[in-house]
């Protein structure tokens, strides 16, 4: 296994120790509160994360042929 996969584990961490830390009504973080503010934030860097797993994972390489 790569040590890019092991970056598939960032989203996991940063979800669940969100409510940890960021457990309150204020202040408020572009209208959202705190912790609903991370959890967006993390949606997002998921993508992020998965888009750069995928480009360099070898396995994505060309030369491929897909089967149907």
């Amino acid at each position: 296994m790569s040590v890019v996969r092991f970056a598939a584990v960032l989203p996991f961490l940063g979800i669940l120790g969100g409510p940890i830390f960021l457990n309150r009504a204020s202040p408020l973080i572009f209208g959202l509160p705190p912790l609903f503010a991370w959890l967006l934030l993390w949606i997002l860097l998921s993508s992020l994360i998965m888009a750069v797993i995928y480009h360099f994972d070898p396995a994505n390489r060309g030369g491929r042929t897909s089967q149907q």
